[in-house]
């Protein structure tokens, strides 16, 4: 029971009674409003998402009973309390078959109303944590939720779908917050090993020694600190699907004992002596070009083939941005159930910036923007200054200059890009990665790919 996220307004004609049921409910930690009559209280219904209504039922022009049918079609969420000093049985049985919680008869005892809340609020968290927890399901596995209007990005997820029910390994390439494991959950919840593990690891997240140890396990004694055995990723992935993300930031070393692996399906753990055995499909991730890295020297070419089965190219939201609606209105509907509140979606100025947006950090950072839109807005529809996106002019942020008149190079966009943020976020780097959409371990690596400072300009000093 989280009172700071309930919100209860309270409906009577009687200014006393409103103050004098504000002063009680505010003590307890909840989010107060009032309305004198019921239009006024529809209209706040309207404007904002309200937890619980206490309701007189004795109102000029609008009575209880009429503000309760009303709540019950504008917000089916929301419970009503009929407060009434002329109970009886008949107005009390209306009220309950009208959809109300229940009622309370003036005067009442401060205690009884807030044991009365807190059962609704009680109740109210239950039915949160039950929808959330579906929806998340339905979010989170198989492909239903992802969509495209986009004709090639139709046909990447045709592919990926059909690869799905094969065993063999799937490397999904594209830009950081394109939504690379959103796809892996998807193969893998359609694969022959659904019912098995899907296991995740970062592999830009973690030095290469830490990183070993976390794919393939550790034997006790085996270094500092290893006082008992450890199944690494690889094990627990076991008759299941691993993960690997970011694949390309692994080092040399790492990259033949990735090889090895994926070659025997066998492996030592880190001081072991004997190998482990595991069956597990592997389905691979990566921001870069690795065919590139393996003309550079920095990249097994063995491994980049043994990675590269089905190659699996998720577009950049600038290149579908048709697809921006579909996903803004499912974005909306998770924040709405999130935060409890009311957002009918955007105005059309709004979409029109989103749509002009260049989304360096693509699906994750228009995810970001969304939620400070939503909590910034005052209203249930999100304006374009919600969003964050709107420079002093008046006009929609750029993602980078372009130089000399020419085309700036894709590289370049996100250096500028990063550079600006980190400057706006005086070196804060999980500050700028959430604005970004990108986690830290991403982050870091693009500072240092590209040589910036914390500050955002400049070459960072040699080590």
């Amino acid at each position: 029971m989280n009172p700071d996220r309930t919100r209860i307004l309270v409906v009577d004609d009687e200014e006393i009674v409103r103050e004098s049921l504000g002063g009680w409910l505010e003590k307890d930690g909840y989010t107060l409003g009032t309305a004198p009559d019921g239009p006024s209280a529809l209209k706040a219904m309207r404007e904002e998402k309200w937890s619980i209504l206490l309701v007189d039922l004795k109102m000029p022009g609008m009575d209880g009973l009429q503000v309760l049918e009303e709540a019950r079609r504008l917000s089916p969420d929301t419970e009503v309390v009929i407060m009434t000093a002329y109970a009886t049985v008949d107005t009390a049985v209306q009220a309950m078959k009208n959809g109300a919680w229940d009622y309370l008869v003036k005067p009442f005892d401060p205690e009884e109303l807030s044991l009365l809340i807190q059962k609704i609020v009680a109740r109210q968290a239950l039915v949160r944590e039950n929808t959330m927890l579906r929806r998340a399901l339905r979010r989170e596995y198989g492909f239903k939720e992802l969509t495209s209007r986009n004709p090639a990005m139709q046909g990447v997820l045709d592919l990926a779908k059909t690869a799905a029910r094969s065993h063999s390994t799937i490397l999904i390439l594209g830009e950081s917050g394109t939504g690379k494991e959103v796809l892996a959950r998807a193969v893998h919840s359609e694969s022959p090993r659904a019912q098995g593990p899907f296991v995740a690891v970062s592999c830009a997240a973690l030095a290469e020694t830490l990183l070993e140890s976390e794919l393939f396990g550790h034997e006790k004694g085996s270094f500092t600190g290893a006082t008992a055995r450890r199944r690494g990723k690889f094990e627990a992935a076991d008759k299941g699907t691993l993960f690997l993300d970011e694949v390309g930031d692994i080092g040399p070393k790492l990259q033949l004992d990735l090889l090895r692996a994926l070659e025997d399906r066998r492996f030592f753990r880190v001081g072991g002596s004997e190998p482990v055995t595991v069956d597990a499909r592997i389905v691979a991730a990566t921001n870069r070009d690795l065919k590139k890295a393996v003309e550079n020297g920095d990249f097994r070419e063995d491994l980049y083939y043994r990675l590269n089965v089905i190659p699996v190219r998720l577009a950049p939201l600038r290149e579908r941005r048709e697809d921006i609606p579909t996903l803004v209105d499912r974005f909306l509907e998770q924040l709405s159930l999130e935060m409890e509140k009311r957002l009918e979606g955007l105005t059309d100025e709004a979409m029109e910036v989103l749509k002009a947006h260049d989304w360096p950090g693509n699906v994750r950072e228009l995810r970001n923007v969304l939620e400070r839109g939503a909590v910034v807005c005052t209203g249930a529809l999100i304006q374009a200054s919600d969003l964050g996106l709107i420079s002093d002019t008046g006009t929609p942020t750029a993602a980078a200059a372009v130089p000399n008149g020419a085309p700036a190079s894709l590289e370049h966009v996100e250096r500028e890009h990063i550079s600006s943020v980190l400057a706006f976020a005086n070196g804060n780097v999980s500050q700028a990665a959430r604005i970004l959409g990108i986690d830290r371990a991403t982050l870091y690596a693009k500072i240092r790919r590209y040589g910036l400072r914390r500050g955002g300009e400049g070459e960072e000093p040699a080590a």
